[in-house]
C-alpha cells in the first residue's frame, strides 16, 4: 500500500479508501469487522462513511471498530440526507449541519471528524450559510477539513471563492463519481482539483457492479445493484455501457487481470485522484479491489483502458482543440 498527500492538508492517506456503506446493511457487524480488519492489515488508514448509511448504523459500527486505533485513521462522514421525518432534518442549513455533526460524533465515538462532506447540493440553502457553518465547526475543532461531494465544478469554484473572500476554512476534499463509463469528472472537476491542490476520493469505481465482469450485452446476473436498485438501474441504463462492460471484461481477461482490480487501478491512476473508494459486502468481494494496488498502471495501459469507453465532451465547444 502506498500513501498520498490529501490535497495540501499535509495528511497522508492510503491509495485506497474503504467505503462503509454496506456496514449494518449488506454486511452485518461480524462481516463488517472482518472487512475492517482486512483493510487495516492491507495498510488502509482511510475510511469513508455518511450519516445516512443505514440511518446512522454504519457510523455506529465504524465507531466501535476504530475505537482502538482512532488516531491512526483518517475518517470521513457526510451530512445532507434526511435522518428523520422532521421537515428540517435534512439539507445544508446551519441548523441541520450543527445538529447532525453532533449526532455523527456521538455515533462514531470520536471528538472530531477528519473530513466532513456536504453530501449533495441543496438548492434551497445559500453556499454562504453552509460554508459559514462548516467554518464554525473547524474553529470548534469538531471538523478538521470541510469537503464537498456530488457538487459541479462551478459550484466548487464558487465555494473556494467565498471561503477565500470570507477568510473561512475552504473545502479541501472532493468526492465525485468516477469510473470507466462515468467520466464527467475528467472534464472540469479533476482539473480544478489539480489546479487548487484539492484531495479527491472518487466513488463507484466499479459502476455499481457493471465493471465486475458479470454484465454485458444481453448478459445480466440474477441479482445486483443495477438489477434491484432503481437509482443504479437508471444511472447505468444506457445500452452502450453494456458494450463497454463486455469490451472491458474481455480486455482484462486477455491481459490476465481481474476486472475489479483493473477497474479500481484505472480510476486511481488519474493524476487528480487521491484514492478511489472501494466497497464490498463480504471478504470475497473485497479481495480483488485490494489487489488493485499490485497493477502497474502505465500511461499506455491507462490509455488502452480509456479507449474502451467514449471520452466525455470537452468543457467548451472547441472540440477541434482536443486533437492538438
Amino acid at each position: 500500500m502506498k500513501y498520498r498527500l490529501l490535497g495540501k492538508t499535509g495528511v497522508k492517506v492510503s491509495q485506497l479508501c474503504f467505503g462503509t456503506m454496506s456496514f449494518g446493511g449488506d454486511a452485518d457487524e461480524a462481516t463488517s469487522a472482518a472487512m475492517f480488519k482486512r483493510c487495516r492489515d492491507a495498510g488502509i488508514n482511510f475510511f469513508d462513511c455518511a450519516n445516512v448509511y443505514q440511518r446512522g448504523r454504519a457510523e455506529e459500527i465504524l465507531g466501535k471498530l476504530m475505537a482502538g486505533c482512532r488516531n491512526d485513521l483518517v475518517i470521513t462522514t457526510k451530512v445532507h440526507g434526511a435522518m428523520s421525518g422532521d421537515l428540517n432534518a435534512k439539507g445544508n442549513t446551519r441548523r441541520n449541519i450543527l445538529r447532525e455533526v453532533e449526532a455523527s460524533l456521538k455515533r462514531l465515538g470520536t471528538d472530531r471528524i477528519d473530513v466532513y462532506f456536504i453530501h449533495q447540493v441543496d438548492p434551497d440553502t445559500p453556499l454562504e450559510e453552509t460554508l459559514g457553518a462548516l467554518d464554525d465547526l473547524v474553529a470548534q475543532g469538531k471538523v478538521l477539513y470541510p469537503a464537498l461531494s456530488n457538487h459541479p465544478a462551478w459550484m466548487i469554484a464558487k465555494a473556494l471563492g467565498i471561503s477565500a473572500l470570507k477568510g473561512w476554512a475552504r473545502p479541501e476534499v472532493l468526492q465525485p463519481m468516477y469510473n470507466l463509463v462515468k467520466r464527467q469528472a475528467e472534464v472540469e472537476i479533476l482539473p480544478l482539483a489539480q489546479a487548487e491542490q484539492l484531495g479527491v476520493i472518487t466513488y463507484s469505481p466499479l459502476g455499481g457492479g457493471l465493471l465486475t465482469g458479470k454484465y454485458g450485452v444481453g448478459r445480466r446476473p440474477e441479482q445486483g445493484r443495477i438489477i434491484s436498485n432503481p437509482m443504479y438501474a437508471s444511472r447505468y441504463g444506457a445500452e452502450y455501457v453494456y458494450q463497454v462492460a463486455d469490451d472491458f471484461a474481455a480486455f482484462a481477461k486477455n491481459r490476465g487481470y481481474h476486472p475489479v482490480s483493473l477497474a479500481v487501478a484505472w480510476v486511481g491512476s488519474h493524476p487528480g485522484v487521491t484514492a478511489p473508494i472501494i466497497g464490498a459486502r463480504n471478504l470475497d468481494q473485497l479481495e480483488p479491489s485490494l489487489k488493485s494496488v499490485e497493477i502497474a498502471m502505465t500511461a499506455e495501459l491507462r490509455a488502452e483502458v480509456a479507449a474502451l469507453s467514449p471520452a466525455p465532451a470537452p468543457a467548451t465547444d472547441r472540440s477541434e482543440e482536443q486533437a492538438k
